[in-house]
């Protein structure tokens, strides 16, 4: 025989009580059952935990020495299965999230984010600027959970793309620009632009098709900042999404809206099709909750 929680349970509740009847009483079962576990658990510790009389009941030296120990191997073993709970109903984990940059200007990944960690504190979000190229790879890794992205994007089978926001394309232009002193600009008038094409170049594609010329083979600057950065310094122009405008502000760029039906720019959350994690699944159930546009 080998000592047990049962052990434990009815070592710490005899000494909290010092009497052997409301030990009994509080544990549910019978007093001679309870005295039999402490005999048994002495037997197995090769030490007495109590002096008994028929009139009191004491803790030995060895038993005063014993029960620290013992009651924090219990507490922690109560801690481990709360714990277990609280991961089994998607109250405890950790999630990694990515994301493009661009993703951070819209407002709902900020929005999301923080009432999710308001709702569910014990559950660790960490979050990491990724290439937008190499996100799908890194969430079928397993090295990402989730993460908010510019669709459209090719991604495996097993990963699945979930819309959160949506708004439109607007151009953004140099200040001094011809382009500038109109109030919205048709794609045609972008056939002779010079163009910083962001990571996520649908918008640019589309103004291309659009207004009937070649797709640009223009510098890709890489993030959205560096893009915006080559249109105050490089007199270039890009197709960037409407959320920009009240996020960044830099000399020399204004923005246009397009002419014609816009082009939507949204916002999705790429996970994985059929995901174990609870917590990964609380946060995906709250992010689709979330989503504005």
């Amino acid at each position: 025989m080998q000592l047990e929680l049962r052990h434990l349970r009815c070592i710490l509740a005899v000494a909290r009580h010092l009497h052997f009847a409301r030990a009994a009483e509080e544990l549910g079962i019978a007093p001679p059952s309870l005295t039999k576990q402490i005999r048994d658990a002495e037997q197995l510790l090769k030490f007495r935990l109590f002096h008994r009389t028929r009139r009191s009941v004491s803790l030995t030296s060895a038993g005063e020495a014993y029960l620290p120990g013992a009651a924090a191997v219990l507490a922690q073993l109560d801690a481990a299965r709360e714990n277990g709970l609280l991961a089994e109903r998607g109250q405890l984990g950790r999630i990694r999230i990515g994301y493009v940059a661009s993703a951070v200007y819209a407002g709902v990944m900020r929005k999301t984010l923080m009432r999710f960690r308001e709702l569910h504190a014990r559950i660790e979000v960490t979050l990491n600027e990724v290439p937008m190229e190499e996100i799908p790879a890194a969430i079928a890794d397993r090295q990402l959970d989730v993460a908010y992205i510019r669709p459209p994007m090719a991604f495996p089978e097993g990963l699945q793309a979930t819309g959160v926001h949506r708004d439109e394309f607007v151009v953004a232009v140099p200040a001094d620009s011809p382009l500038a002193a109109l109030d919205a600009i048709a794609p045609p008038q972008l056939r002779h632009a010079r163009f910083a094409v962001p990571e996520q170049d649908f918008g640019t594609l589309e103004v291309a098709r659009r207004g009937r010329f070649p797709a640009p083979a223009g510098k890709r600057p890489g993030p959205l900042i560096a893009v915006m950065a080559s249109v105050s310094l490089d007199g270039t122009v890009a197709v960037v999404p409407g959320s920009v405008c009240a996020c960044i502000t830099l000399p020399g760029v204004v923005y246009r809206p397009l002419t014609g039906k816009p082009i939507a720019s949204e916002i999705a959350l790429l996970h994985r099709r059929h995901e174990n994690s609870r917590a990964v699944r609380a946060f995906l159930q709250y992010a689709r909750g979330e989503k504005t546009g």
